[in-house]
């Protein structure tokens, strides 16, 4: 009888067992490839819209795009949404431009006359507004493709001549129109507006196009249905980050740098970067004058500055003056890396549109970025850039 006992109450315990574990497994398989929330205080919504942090919670949490170390409540909160491009125009009547120093990686090229464009890619900070906003370039989709098959894009029309530079062709190719692609002539108004008085004086208006990351992720989210998952499912599957580290001992930091970088010539466009010790930082002085953020009054940084040189070329689609241009962004080619107050040559490599934009020392090493905003910077094979 005692035997018979000890037998039900085997056999029990191994029928639990086998029960537990298989809704362990199920719940576990459930959710093994969805982001886990961990608990916070929730964020704080100002007037404007745009999101408040609680700067006192410990900062522990590294942002995939820069390393840098932020509070759980912030990436909770970019967990929420997927990367945000925003093309803004960099002539001198756009100057000063809003929203530049929230960005988490910048992507700077000349867009036609001798002017650069700026490629904004906004992640894990949310700018106040941004702006002003400007058209759609083929090689800028090109840098922003690697942050998923559908990363959002905000930008006003784009390059649409029939031949290899048709930026617009090439969003609706890609399937973007509709969805992730947020060009403002399908948006309008409130997510954007014009500004004709926002710098205090009269500019075209061309010049006068804003937005805000947070009315852009809003829309995306209401109206697409894209949070940081889209119609492919979570965006960063396959995204590769890198590898970040500490900034050097503040004594094995030189006392000066500066990076002189000329795209076409002496086009009044040049920039300095000068190296600012104390902060281990580059600020930026655009056609001799310091480059500020209209919204936050301070000086352009970066903490990571990377000179991509790329063969240029015209576009010869009929555009006017022939002024449409293409880049040799796949493949692989020279790279200047600056940080720390230090220069290292190196390769860069990309495999393709969609590839990642890997950066490597003269050794076949990956470089190791200092935590913090990266700007890269594309360079003609003809462009100029010393060092003193």
């Amino acid at each position: 009888m005692q035997n018979k006992k000890s037998f039900y109450a085997i056999l029990v315990a191994i029928i639990l067992f086998v029960l537990s574990t298989g809704i362990s497994y199920a719940v576990f398989s459930n959710t093994i490839n969805k982001k886990i929330i961990v608990s916070a205080p929730p964020v704080t919504k100002l007037a404007t819209g745009n999101t408040m942090f609680d700067e006192s919670l410990p900062k522990t949490e590294p942002c995939p795009l820069t390393g840098v170390k932020y509070s759980v409540q912030q990436k909770n909160w970019w967990l929420s949404h997927e990367p945000l491009g925003v093309m803004v125009e960099n002539s001198t009547d756009a100057r000063p431009q809003s929203g530049v120093s929230f960005a988490d990686n910048v992507y700077e090229a000349v867009a036609e006359g001798g002017i650069t464009r700026f490629l904004l890619i906004f992640y894990c900070q949310d700018a106040i507004q941004v702006g002003p906003v400007r058209s759609a370039r083929i090689y800028f989709l090109d840098q922003l493709r690697q942050y998923g098959k559908y990363p959002l894009y905000a930008h006003v029309g784009g390059a649409n001549a029939d031949g290899p530079a048709d930026a617009l062709g090439e969003i609706s190719d890609l399937g973007w129109t509709g969805y992730n692609d947020l060009d403002q002539f399908a948006i309008g108004f409130p997510v954007y507006w014009r500004d004709y008085n926002r710098l205090g004086h009269s500019v075209a208006t061309e010049h006068t196009m804003y937005s805000t990351t947070t009315k852009l992720w809003d829309f995306a989210k209401n109206n697409r249905d894209i949070t940081s998952t889209n119609k492919e499912g979570q965006w960063d599957a396959n995204f590769v980050t890198y590898t970040f580290k500490d900034d050097a001992a503040i004594s094995d930091r030189p006392k000066s740098q500066t990076i002189h970088i000329e795209f076409w010539g002496d086009s009044g466009y040049d920039v300095d970067w000068k190296y600012d010790p104390k902060n281990n930082v580059y600020l930026r002085n655009n056609g001799g004058q310091p480059h500020i953020d209209r919204d936050t009054n301070k000086q352009l940084s970066a903490k990571n500055l990377i000179v991509l040189y790329m063969k240029q070329s015209n576009a010869d689609d009929g555009y006017l003056n022939n002024e449409h241009l293409l880049y040799q962004d796949s493949g692989s080619g020279k790279a200047v890396i600056f940080m720390d107050g230090k220069q290292i040559t190196g390769i860069w490599k990309k495999s393709g549109p969609t590839g990642r934009l890997l950066i490597y020392d003269n050794f076949g090493s990956a470089i190791k970025f200092d935590r913090g905003n990266l700007w890269f910077t594309i360079l003609p094979l003809s462009g100029v850039l010393s060092v003193k």
